[in-house]
């Protein structure tokens, strides 16, 4: 494996730490701003959002753009983005940093992945993007938790130059080390790739997706709130319970990558469901210490396990458009990164309570478990109808999945 591609898992490490530390952050950083809490969590949303709009727009944008110029440029907007949230006065000018560092995550994400793909044989494509992806599970398990640990005795500011400092290194890794990839001969038929929008399943893996990652998230964004006032945490303990979710998550993507090539439907069912069943237990024992950090760990363990499955649903019913299957999939999860902390919000503010976070979430996958259930009968039923067109008995099976990286949203 080129040395370049574990630089690219360097970067991919800092993009996660900014987009997922401020559940960490949120308590010190709504003080110091003078915001409420929910407020605090639209930067959350904000950074999401970017990400929806960004990834598909930048993968059409720079793809005759040259690849190592495009990174560099990209990781340095990043950086400076952090800077510019470390030294916010107002939190608009915060939640602007934040829209701007979405934007061109989303840009590295799209062609970073193109690059780790382009550096390595073909038989070597997926492991290149599990490195990738390995960044953001080990974000999930030291960034993101040394984000609280920070914001706890040096304040939630040192968080943002922390991510900047680390997007500095990255930038060095990737002018230095990331040779120059040659463009493609012939530029992709953007057209023809944008009807795969007229399939219903399409959308219904953005549904699926959307509304499974903001389950989770809708309570993952405010669990540092709901450990100290509800759960009765010391704030210290805050930065152990993430790192926590974050374990869970890497143990949850190497599972259910394993298992989702046989069986795809099986495991967003049963992720799904195991989710659903999580948060409805949290929101009923917030107010236990041990069931609030054991289910932190279920949580993190059954969205990631969903994640491959997830990915690999979109790359199946939106083969046909290689340029946007993995932006339209990074655009469904970040999706959800937006709606479910709006939603959250929206619980708190209704005075519900931080514990009520995790029923809005629990509601929120449970529309995505029967999202499932549609997409597996029509997809038995064109089986169906396929078979009897070309005149074989008509048992309905599932069609293979195809095997391909896990991607979280970023």
């Amino acid at each position: 494996m080129p040395l370049a591609v574990y630089i690219l898992g360097l970067s991919v490490f800092a993009l996660g730490t900014s987009e997922f530390m401020l559940s960490g952050l949120l308590p010190p950083l709504a003080d110091d701003m003078n915001v409420s809490i929910p407020r605090a969590g639209l930067l959350i949303s904000a950074f999401a959002i970017g990400m929806v709009i960004g990834a598909p727009l930048l993968a059409v944008a720079t793809l005759r753009l040259p690849r190592r110029t495009t990174l560099i440029t990209l990781i340095s907007v990043f950086g400076l983005g952090q800077v510019a949230g470390a030294l916010a006065p107002t939190y608009e000018v915060l939640f602007a940093s934040r829209v701007v560092s979405a934007f061109a995550c989303a840009g590295f994400w799209a062609v970073g992945a193109a690059v780790a793909i382009a550096m390595v044989p073909v038989n070597s494509r997926a492991r290149a993007m599990a490195v990738m992806i390995g960044g953001l599970s080990i974000a999930n398990v030291l960034g993101v938790p040394l984000g609280a640990f920070l914001g706890e005795n040096f304040g939630w500011r040192s968080a943002f130059w922390a991510v900047g400092a680390a997007s500095a290194v990255a930038l060095v890794g990737v002018a230095t080390l990331i040779p120059r990839i040659p463009l493609p001969e012939q530029k992709p038929r953007l057209k023809q790739e944008m009807s795969i929008y007229r399939d219903r399943q399409v959308w219904l893996s953005i549904v699926i997706t959307a509304l499974a990652a903001g389950g989770v998230f809708c309570a993952f964004s405010y669990l540092a709130p709901l450990l100290t006032d509800v759960a009765g945490l010391d704030s210290g303990w805050v930065p152990t319970v993430l790192a926590l979710f974050g374990i869970g998550a890497l143990v949850g993507t190497t599972i259910g990558g394993r298992v989702a090539d046989a069986h795809l439907f099986g495991v967003l069912m049963s992720g799904i469901a195991a989710s659903t069943v999580f948060l409805a237990a949290l929101a009923l024992f917030a107010s236990s210490q041990v069931a609030a950090v054991g289910l932190s760990f279920l949580l993190g363990l059954s969205a990631f396990y969903t994640a491959p499955a997830l990915n690999a649903r979109m790359f199946n019913v939106a083969g046909a458009a290689p340029t946007l299957a993995g932006a339209t999939t990074t655009a469904a999860f970040n999706l959800g990164n937006t709606s479910g902390p709006w939603l959250g919000g929206k619980v708190i503010d209704a005075d519900l309570g931080f514990a009520a976070t995790a029923w809005a979430g629990a509601a929120m996958t449970v529309v995505a478990l029967v999202a499932v259930v549609f997409s597996l009968r029509l997809q038995r039923s064109r089986t169906t109808s396929s078979r009897l067109v070309a005149g074989a008995p008509a048992v309905p099976s599932q069609a293979p999945v195809e095997a391909c990286a896990p991607s979280t949203g970023a």
